[in-house]
């Protein structure tokens, strides 16, 4: 790595530390702060850390081929969606229905793949085929446990299956995008 790249990283994180310790220090003298406004602070920071990570994120996928980089991609934009629907409206009926609680399975696994995979191509093709599997198998799953309790909401079984199968579609092109990734390496 070159200097410059190094400084500019140390920068970039500099700036994020340095936004840290203000919104920080600012939150303790302001005269009537509650716990509100404490939570705002903490989201503040927090995403903070989240952006800087996506800066090494991304400075790590330009060392990496194009497939690779298009096979992260898809699979990182399947678990975003799929966290995002599942927390705003909910899969399976409304978001507040304890059966969406089990989507949290589907990153889980990813990340644990991946952690094992090393992020090594061929491995997560296996690791983003088993998300595929486990996307399709919590609607089965809720269907064992909660069959009378749960609702399905208006998009009715055969709707929340094919919500799933959307997503283990996408799933499943970021595992052979890394299979491709694997071939040309």
């Amino acid at each position: 790595m070159t200097k410059q790249k190094i400084t500019k990283r140390l920068t970039i994180w500099a700036a994020i530390l340095a936004l840290i310790l203000i919104i920080s220090l600012a939150i303790q003298f302001q005269p009537f702060a509650d716990e509100v406004q404490r939570n705002e602070a903490v989201a503040y920071c927090l995403i903070l850390l989240v952006m800087g990570g996506f800066f090494e994120l991304w400075q790590w996928l330009k060392t990496c081929t194009r497939a690779y980089r298009i096979a992260f991609s898809v699979g990182l934009v399947g678990i975003l969606f799929l966290g995002w629907v599942s927390g705003a409206v909910g899969i399976i009926g409304s978001e507040n229905n304890p059966a969406n609680l089990m989507y949290w399975a589907v990153p889980t696994v990813l990340l644990i793949g991946s952690i094992i995979s090393r992020f090594k191509p061929r491995e997560m093709a296996y690791s983003l085929f088993m998300t595929a599997l486990v996307q399709m198998l919590v609607p089965v799953v809720a269907l064992f446990i909660w069959p009378a309790q749960t609702s399905w909401g208006e998009a009715g079984v055969i709707g929340v299956f094919v919500v799933n199968s959307i997503f283990a579609t996408l799933f499943v092109a970021s595992a052979l995008f890394f299979r491709r990734a694997n071939l040309v390496l």
